[in-house]
């Protein structure tokens, strides 16, 4: 799987994906990870992204053209459109269900804003308007690396056994991951739980998924439809 960042510092992101298992991933040829710099996308001769809002207001928008020429450009390189996404707390929230979905594209482009926001052109030509939660960061860069973690540990062979991400939390349902634990079997007073130590594998599977409803009504209520 392919992804492209467009990004106005996407040395932010260099470090991110030259370690851990986006890079183990690159290196096996599982996923690419393409950086692209937002301004040498900006027109001849004008090396803006930013100008001022039409009816006025604080703060600078970013302009259409860069993030356009951008998307073409990369659909040149890889011979068709990528699936768009543009960054945005005013898009549709991640999740891992959605994550899943994206797995699926060949190829995906992420559009990464700053300042007051994107030119709602970009948008319209975007096949997805995605956010990472309700708050406002200084830049995409952050939201892109999540999504980058998000969607390629979904990829196929990316995570080394895949049962380790089919058991994250929200994979296949609404709970919670179940409680794990490690050695030592004592640790400041707390102690595994006798049934992880049993070898009976039913009554750890039943375990567990009591503990994942327990944890999730602790923690996320509003997850099965309860409030916190």
């Amino acid at each position: 799987m392919r992804f492209d960042v467009v990004s106005m510092w996407p040395d932010m992101l260099r470090p991110f994906v030259a370690e851990g298992t986006l890079w183990a991933a690159q290196q096996r040829d599982l996923i690419e990870v393409h950086l692209h710099r937002l301004e040498d996308f900006s027109l001849q001769g004008r090396p803006m992204v930013d100008d001022r809002p039409f009816g006025g207001g604080a703060g600078m928008v970013m302009r259409p053209e860069p993030f356009t020429r951008a998307v073409e450009a990369i659909r040149s390189q890889i011979g068709r459109r990528p699936f768009t996404v543009l960054l945005s707390p005013q898009g549709v929230r991640l999740d891992q269900t959605l994550a899943k979905d994206l797995a699926h594209q060949r190829a995906l482009t992420l559009l990464s804003g700053r300042y007051e926001g994107v030119d709602e052109r970009v948008a319209a030509q975007c096949d997805l308007e995605l956010s990472i939660g309700d708050y406002v960061l200084a830049g995409g860069e952050v939201a892109a690396a999540v999504v980058l973690e998000v969607v390629a540990r979904m990829v196929p062979g990316v995570v080394g056994r895949h049962a380790s991400a089919s058991t994250d939390s929200f994979y296949s349902g609404p709970l919670l991951g179940h409680p794990q634990y490690t050695r030592p079997r004592t640790f400041h007073g707390m102690t595994v739980p006798k049934v992880l130590m049993s070898g009976d594998h039913e009554k750890i599977r039943r375990w567990r998924a009591v503990e994942a409803w327990r944890k999730t009504l602790r923690h996320r209520p509003d997850l099965v439809g309860l409030n916190g």
